[in-house]
């Protein structure tokens, strides 16, 4: 089933509108590689939560990502056992988790130590809104995991750009219910005023498009410049094209403090029936938070020992590789949104702090 999807409403009112639904969901799991799934579970098993001592006291931190079938839980395995085996004052435990949202939760209630969020969702907190706006603690961010270049794709003869996308075109950024799916319908509000929403999995795209039952999809680039197994079946099944976002739109979207824009190279990637030069689209940006009241030691700890063994992390998998470079720690770092001290001090003793950031209270 199609629904019409308009923007002839305010952008601003569609984030508040849909916080507490598609929101609630967090990411969807990208074809079994990337992402996360709905709330819902009972969740991790930190120590903080008792009311007691401070999340991380007892040098133990347990550390959420997402779903035990996603590239972000075996990122976080590695993170965790490079730690543990390299501190004697640091133990991380890496878990599956039900979604960014529910890593809020966790984090603020005292479940978890330690665990990953996107921008998006930063956003909400930083602007208070549903289901953020009365959080009993507040997240403080500590370094950057990867990011998640967003992109719409079509395989109709002569598309280049999501102007092209028209009211009667049938598009599907990303499965209807997921983060990324809320991400994408408001950056397109920005270039399309409606269009006739449909719902299709990831590794679906490619039939539904030599159907004829789909104008515009959604791909994705891990890190900026890695391809998802189902986007490059897409690729080999039909002539995609890549679609840009007008100068124009572009601009407000770079204005927009919900949204992170990056700029993609395409003649690295081959095989496409048409890319621009230069593809600036939304991105996700995943950075790990820890509840305001985190142990200081615990903390400074667990970045100084993951610091030493930094440039070892790629050797378990190339998706940690950037990390073996300091800036990638800091890379995206969320706008007015509190870094912990333990953080903030490890990164000005690394170089890296900048002062656009903000120092957390102590």
């Amino acid at each position: 089933m199609r629904e019409k999807l308009s923007h002839d409403v305010d952008r601003r009112s569609f984030l508040k509108h849909t916080a507490g639904a598609a929101g609630a969901a967090g990411l969807t799991a990208i074809a079994g590689c990337f992402g996360d799934t709905g709330d819902g579970g009972d969740g991790g098993g930190g120590d903080g939560g008792d009311g007691g001592s401070a999340p991380g006291a007892d040098g133990e931190m347990v550390m959420k990502t997402a779903s035990e079938t996603t590239a972000a839980y075996s990122m976080s395995q590695v993170i965790a056992s490079a730690v543990s085996q390299n501190s004697d004052e640091v133990t991380v435990n890496a878990r599956p988790s039900q979604g960014t949202n529910r890593n809020v939760a966790e984090v603020t209630q005292g479940k978890t130590e330690i665990a990953y969020v996107q921008n998006w969702t930063a956003n909400k907190i930083r602007e208070g809104e549903d289901p953020f706006g009365d959080l009993d603690y507040q997240p403080y961010q500590v370094f950057h995991l990867y990011d998640l270049a967003w992109f719409m794709a079509s395989a109709n003869d002569g598309w280049t750009s999501v102007s092209d996308i028209g009211a009667d075109s049938a598009v599907s950024p990303t499965p209807r219910g997921s983060g990324t799916a809320e991400m994408l319908e408001y950056a397109l509000g920005f270039a399309v005023d409606d269009y006739e929403r449909t719902s299709i999995g990831y590794s679906d795209q490619a039939s539904a498009m030599s159907e004829g039952r789909l104008d515009a999809g959604a791909g994705t680039y891990v890190n900026l410049s890695i391809e998802p197994g189902w986007l490059q079946q897409m690729k080999s099944t039909v002539d995609l094209r890549v679609l840009d976002f007008p100068d124009e739109v572009v601009s407000e979207l770079e204005d927009d403090p919900a949204i992170v824009v990056s700029d993609i190279d395409m003649s690295d990637f081959e095989d496409y029936g048409y890319t621009p030069d230069t593809l600036s689209t939304p991105t996700l940006a995943y950075n790990f938070i820890v509840r305001e009241d985190h142990d200081y030691d615990t903390l400074y700890n667990f970045l100084t020992t993951l610091w030493e063994q930094r440039e070892g992390l790629q050797e378990e998998t190339g998706l940690l590789a950037p990390l073996a470079e300091g800036d990638a720690w800091v890379k995206n770092a969320y706008a007015d949104f509190p870094f912990h001290p333990a953080a903030a001090d490890f990164y000005e003793e690394q170089g890296l702090w900048s002062d656009e950031f903000v120092r957390g209270e102590e």
